[in-house]
């Protein structure tokens, strides 16, 4: 258990029953309700103190939900590692020795693309605009709900999670009537079920469904897929055909992808 919540539940709460009178302890507010306004104990005179009890309020929430935080308390120290090391998302309070969040935040999105987060007690819009505009995705002004930051934490993460998966490039797909090709993988899939090819058979089929409705001789295809420098015969590209169709084709006798164009060679029908 955390320190703040053992702190919270063995000494806070009775101490808030005594001063508000409340009559049982499901009456006094939950952990999730207290508000980051102040520090614990003598940090609340004490600035430096102060930020280092809210850097811990925000692990111990984060924690709880799930999350493996990291705290650096310098400015120099973090933006060091925030650079050096992998993390999913930042947390920048502006008021750091060393290095201000404002500087931190630009350093950061100059090499990165990861979600930051800015928490300060500074709530001019001039600063909002100012962190926002340095590549901060969202800016949070002190007090505030631990569990309104644990919520956005993981709303950026899910988005930051979105906008990747959205910028994975997609699978070269060739895809004509009941057959579909994936380029990428290598793979085959004829009405909705997968077929094994040999690497030879993928690539006769992939060229003549790329281009379909074009009447290649055998000579033309050995050339294409097996190049002149391959040892072998015409004869080759027959017995791949063959193969292909009784993977492709309901009726092998009667082909509805790829027809033979008697003295000429094969073309690849629509």
């Amino acid at each position: 258990m955390s320190r703040l919540k053992e702190q919270y539940q063995n000494e806070i709460i009775d101490a808030m029953i005594k001063k508000f009178g409340y009559k049982n302890i499901m009456e006094v507010p939950k952990l999730d309700k207290v508000v980051i306004n102040m520090g614990v104990g003598e940090a609340k005179d004490n600035a430096k103190l102060l930020d280092s009890a809210i850097a811990d309020l925000e692990k111990d929430y984060l924690e709880l939900s799930g999350f493996e935080v990291e705290v650096e308390n310098d400015g120099t120290s973090g933006l060091a590692r925030a650079l050096a090391e992998d993390f999913d998302l930042f947390i920048l309070d502006l008021m750091l020795p060393g290095i201000d969040g404002f500087e931190i935040c630009k350093r950061i999105r100059e090499k990165k693309n990861t979600p930051i987060l800015m928490v300060s007690a500074k709530k001019d819009d001039i600063d909002k605009i100012r962190g926002l505009g340095l590549g901060a995705d969202d800016y949070v002004t002190k007090p505030f709900s631990p569990s309104e930051l644990v919520a956005r934490v993981k709303a950026h993460l899910a988005r930051y999670e979105r906008l990747i998966g959205s910028a994975t490039p997609e699978n070269d797909i060739v895809e004509i009537r009941g057959i579909k090709i994936d380029k990428t993988a290598r793979r085959v899939w004829v009405n909705g079920e997968e077929k094994q090819f040999t690497t030879k058979e993928f690539d006769l089929l992939t060229f003549l469904a790329e281009n379909p409705n074009h009447v290649f001789t055998k000579e033309e295809l050995f050339k294409e897929i097996w190049n002149m420098d391959s040892v072998g015969d015409i004869a080759t590209v027959a017995v791949h055909i063959k193969k292909i169709r009784e993977k492709i084709e309901t009726n092998t006798s009667k082909p509805q992808y790829i027809e033979t164009i008697w003295g000429v060679g094969y073309r690849f029908k629509l």
